[in-house]
């Protein structure tokens, strides 16, 4: 082996003192790492190196490893590899170990008693490694099946056919409930809160409202149209069904929700639009620029579509199909597509039709009647009758559930966007694989999510509130939604689904507990059991509230089957 001649690093004999030997130490490795020739693979092999044979230094000194074992154990940046060598020495009982039973095992083999055991763990044992259960998730699966088969059975010999097509036509039309069409007048008078706010915009634009007015004119009308239907149901709670109020009441929300998006980002492109420096005379082109230019084909592409700027964008056109879109934020240019798919919007419209016959006919065959049977219980607190009526009630309701989820987030919102030639689609996220609150609030509702993150949380966190407080806000804000489509279409004002949602962060906090103790498949658990057993919940307590606030005395006389 072959080292860089440099004076000051050459190799000490083995009589000298031992502050000699760590200098020479440390120059043999310096020489080592030098060397052209010497990798790290080298000096691996120096390292683990017994022999001092046929190893000399540039003078011809046999060298004595044994001197530079302590130099030759450590690493590149000086530290010492007793981890390495603890990890190695484990290595090698477990290679030998191996060697062992493998030779163990080859004795046996040749044994004449045709043996056929070998170590093996049980596959239930986690040292076991396996993890394909697939069988026992069909099993579990065909047996939830035949469990909802049995219930619907029951039901079925119960009640007999409940199913009436002329009842939803009644029922949604509100028939024999309202009077006239106040739900569809109160929808119309919408407008006259979307015009204010477009002329307030226009107004700003133009610099003729000042912005401390208009900002105070545009919360005003905002509030007013949330409140609005509060005080009309209340007043006249005779007129409206409950499918008209509750129509009101959400067909509200969402322009609530809407109009502060548009007014918050107007605010913000006229903000960067005032803050603009004034243009400079573009310069004079010469023919032969001008030439250029048009060989290669101009600096816009006649394939890409112009974008809208502020304040081209109020307009009557822009705003009415921002209401439209299948989304609650605001932008001046959505992303759009290229044609409208027939067959695929074909598709949506077909799930919905279907979808929501099934519903109707779950509702009246299903949820109904359990709804009915849980009222007695429920209101003489009979704990294990009425904690029966909530598992009876849990398995239809998650059914309705998911299937409205189904039929609005992707057949629903699919068709307008298809109509509309709305781009994004990301109605929702993979909630189901939730392992924890947090996540599925995140993931189930992806609308009302980037609104509250884009209008909310964001604006909150930099009023200088922290994230913990700024998503408190967020939960008060939607829980406050929740009780809103509850309580004002059934006129009765009541809390329970204000708890729910505000229950949602002790709850998350549970979840998360859960996700890092035992595993993300037990805060999934968590989150479906969350989902399953607390909308019946919420159900039974809202139908017990709501007959006897309106119908106390037929309740006298009701005897429990």
């Amino acid at each position: 082996m072959t080292a860089t001649k440099d004076p000051k690093d050459q190799v000490p004999k083995t009589t000298t003192q031992p502050a000699q030997k760590n200098g020479a130490a440390g120059g043999l490795m310096k020489r080592l790492r030098r060397s052209a020739s010497v990798t790290e693979h080298n000096l691996n092999n120096l390292r683990n190196r017994n022999s001092t044979q046929h190893l000399f230094d540039q003078h011809g000194n046999p060298i004595d490893l044994r001197q530079y074992r302590k130099v030759l154990d450590k690493d590149e940046n000086g530290n010492g590899t007793s981890e390495k060598k603890l990890r190695y020495r484990r290595t090698q009982s477990v290679t030998r170990a191996e060697e062992i039973s493998n030779k163990e095992a080859k004795l046996r083999k040749a044994q004449p008693d045709r043996s056929i055991h070998r170590p093996r763990d049980s596959l239930f044992s986690w040292s076991s490694g396996f993890t394909n259960f697939t069988g026992l998730v069909n099993w579990g699966f065909l047996l939830l099946c035949i469990g909802g088969l049995r219930l619907g059975l029951e039901n079925l010999i119960k009640y007999g056919i409940r199913i009436n097509p002329i009842d939803w036509y009644f029922f949604v039309s509100g028939r024999d409930q309202g009077e006239g069409h106040n739900a569809l007048f109160l929808i119309l008078y919408s407008f006259v809160h979307i015009s204010l706010c477009l002329a307030v915009e226009k107004g700003l634009a133009l610099e003729i409202i000042s912005e401390g007015l208009g900002m105070v004119i545009q919360i005003a009308n905002i509030i007013f149209s949330v409140l609005l239907p509060v005080v009309i149901i209340h007043l006249k709670g005779s007129a409206f069904s409950i499918m008209g109020a509750t129509t009101v009441c959400f067909y509200y929300s969402v322009l609530f929700l809407k109009l502060w998006s548009y007014v918050q980002t107007n605010m913000w492109c006229r903000k960067t639009y005032y803050q603009r420096q004034p243009r400079e005379r573009r310069p004079s082109i010469t023919v032969a620029e001008l030439k250029r230019k048009h060989s290669s084909g101009g600096e816009d592409d006649e394939d890409v579509a112009k974008l809208v700027q502020y304040p081209e964008n109020l307009c009557y056109k822009d705003i009415m199909y921002f209401l439209c879109a299948p989304t609650l934020c605001y932008e001046l240019n959505f992303p759009r597509t290229s044609r409208v798919r027939k067959r695929f919007l074909l598709k949506r419209l077909l799930e919905v039709l279907i979808g929501v016959n099934v519903l109707m006919a779950l509702f009246q065959q299903w949820i109904i009647p359990s709804v009915r049977n849980s009222l007695i219980p429920f209101s003489n607190m009979d704990m294990a009758l009425a904690t029966e009526r909530l598992l009876k009630l849990a398995l239809p309701n998650h059914l309705v559930w998911l299937i409205f989820f189904y039929l609005l987030f992707h057949s629903f919102l699919n068709a307008i966007g298809e109509v509309l030639y709305f781009a994004d689609r990301n109605f929702y996220c993979d909630w189901w694989n939730a392992n924890n609150i947090d996540t599925f609030w995140r993931t189930w509702n992806m609308p009302v999510h980037r609104w509250c993150v884009r209008h909310l949380y964001i604006p909150v966190v930099q009023m200088g509130y922290s994230s913990r407080q700024a998503s408190t806000i967020v939960f008060l804000f939607s829980a406050f939604f929740h009780e809103y489509l509850v309580s004002v279409p059934l006129q009765t004002y009541k809390i329970w689904a204000f708890l729910g949602m505000m229950g949602q962060i002790p709850l998350s906090a549970i979840s998360r507990y859960v996700e890092r103790r035992l595993g993300p498949r037990m805060g999934n658990i968590i989150v479906w059991a969350s989902i399953i057993l607390g909308q019946p919940l919420c159900i039974m307590a809202y139908y017990h509230d709501y007959v006897i606030t309106h119908y106390q005395n037929a309740l006298n006389g009701t005897e429990h089957r």
